[in-house]
């Protein structure tokens, strides 16, 4: 990666321009992944409250893989404190519907029966509904049940219009401003990609999975007790390959490519229409039933697994790749966080700061294309700190280099000092208190939450499945200490309601038949 020079010197032009302000004022929105389990801590065999709406039509309270597997959704905006707020009070409306049930705190899941105890997502009898649900029924049968109910928090964040006006004119780019904001956000997250690497080992909170995760089947990793695999050093096995990834990557030839937006779009779309032989023996429609949506490398973009994505709002149920060739990237997504299992909502305030100016960060600096050697490069890096990311005298991968990680990090993190200090508006505020923190954690690995849960375990003498019952039973009683006021209770019940008026319209106005509507979803291009 090119010096990070050019990023502090982009930002002193923009400062000189006096156009600070339109770096402060970024968007930012969370998705927020948790399991519903049972009072023993097993997997939830109920339905999707009904209390809660239609997980097919609400904006805010929806589900992801499974029926358990619940996905709260923040609106963007400007105050990442009014964003959580916002997350704390969909907390406490969720509760309010679960009965005896509670959300699971960690990314890892909790007991696990095997592949049959995990229920599917269900979003009724509508066409869009219908071919959510194959879409997920396809994942089983591609990669099992199990993978799909690890749980994360994604991050969501565009800069401000302001901004790109500004930028555009420092850089001396002419032509189409959503060309150019679109091949900025690429630029980012090629970026994001080589730094990746440094939100597992300072955000990692799975380093311990429940033995049930492996239930038949072998893992080569070590016992930390009777009911508990791990790995020593490990920060995020979630992001280590015993989590989501398109395991089939290698062997298919397709690598989603990100020197430009069109270059996205094109690999994506190769993936999405290129037969694979190995789908193709599981079948598509099989006595009358559907398998999977159809037997390509991806049946849809979202398959794709990457720790970031390029985003643009969806018009009409279009496909993703369609929105963003239409109207260019919105928003960039970043994936890799776990579940902050030390913080009721999953994900802290100290962690919004950093990670927002991380992405600015990213955003400055020079971002040359990714060749074959550093795309190795930066699979490798994610692989040995999301296994190892404590362990003493790591190294990684830059330039065709190893260096040390923490004397990496610490580059890093001196870099992004005068980006907090303008996020701050001064050199002693929350963003700067944000990035001490983390540097502790490079400094001293005992800091980091991997090692703090470890070590509670051990002193405790607790498997993970005790730790993170410990956990979610704390969090839950941090929800229901403190009911909704009356004005936001009636606005999550009006929520539901309409969301449930939108499923029955949209089930009573099914008339094309369902292969007529996948056929069409996937012939418009």
């Amino acid at each position: 990666m090119s010096s990070y020079s050019s990023a502090e010197r982009r930002l002193r032009n923009i400062i000189d321009q006096g156009e600070a302000h339109a770096v402060r004022c970024g968007q930012i929105g969370l998705e927020k992944e948790s399991l519903r389990v049972q009072a023993d801590g097993a997997i939830a065999q109920s339905p999707h409250p009904r209390a809660l709406g239609s997980a097919l039509a609400h904006p805010y309270i929806t589900t992801d893989y499974s029926e358990a597997l619940l996905e709260l959704i923040t609106p963007p905006g400007d105050d990442s404190a009014k964003t959580l707020q916002f997350l704390c009070d969909t907390h406490r409306f969720v509760y309010s519907g679960l009965g005896d049930e509670f959300l699971w705190a960690t990314s890892m899941p909790c007991m696990l029966g095997g592949e049959d105890s995990i229920p599917i997502a269900q979003y009724g009898s509508s066409n869009p509904g219908r071919m959510k649900h194959i879409y997920r029924r396809g994942l089983g049968y591609r990669y099992g049940r199990v993978m799909q109910v690890i749980a994360g928090v994604h991050f969501n964040f565009s800069m401000s219009e302001a901004f790109w006006p500004v930028r555009q004119a420092l850089e001396g780019v002419t032509g189409s401003s959503v060309g150019f904001v679109s091949e900025s956000y690429m630029g980012m997250l090629r970026n994001l990609q080589r730094l990746g690497w440094l939100v597992p080992y300072l955000f990692g909170a799975s380093p311990a999975v429940c033995v049930s995760f492996f239930k038949g089947r072998e893992t080569r990793l070590p016992k930390f007790d009777a009911y508990t695999h791990y790995e020593p050093y490990a920060t995020s096995l979630r992001m280590g390959d015993i989590g989501y990834t398109n395991a089939k990557e290698g062997e298919s030839g397709i690598k989603v490519c990100y020197d430009s937006l069109s270059s996205y779009i094109d690999s994506l779309e190769c993936a999405i229409r290129t037969p694979y032989p190995k789908y193709e023996e599981i079948g598509v429609k099989v006595d009358g039933q559907y398998r999977q949506l159809n037997a390509n490398i991806l049946q849809i973009e979202n398959e794709y697994y990457s720790s970031v994505r390029p985003k643009q709002v969806l018009e009409n149920g279009e496909r993703p790749a369609l929105a963003l060739k239409r109207r260019g990237v919105r928003y960039i997504e970043l994936r890799s966080l776990d579940v902050n299992a030390y913080h009721p909502l999953g994900v802290s305030p100290e962690q919004m700061r950093f990670i927002e100016a991380l992405l600015i960060f990213a955003l400055f600096c020079d971002s040359p294309l990714v060749d074959a050697d550093e795309r190795r490069d930066i699979d490798a890096n994610f692989l040995r700190v999301a296994h190892r990311g404590r362990e003493p005298g790591l190294t990684l991968r830059r330039h065709a280099w190893e260096v040390d990680m923490r004397d990496w990090a610490e580059e890093i993190l001196d870099a992004m000092g005068a980006f907090c200090e303008l996020l701050d508006g001064g050199s002693s505020g929350v963003y700067c208190h944000a990035l001490e923190r983390q540097r502790a954690k490079v400094r001293d690995p005992e800091e980091t939450p991997s090692a703090r849960m470890l070590r509670e375990m051990r002193e405790r003498k607790e498997s993970f499945h005790a730790f993170a019952l410990r956990m979610s039973l704390e969090h839950r009683n941090f929800f229901l200490a403190q009911g909704l006021s009356e004005e936001r209770r009636a606005f999550f019940e009006q929520l539901a309601e309409t969301s449930l008026a939108t499923q029955a319209r949209l089930e009573n106005e099914t008339n094309l038949p369902l292969d007529d509507y996948i056929a069409a979803y996937f012939a418009d291009r």
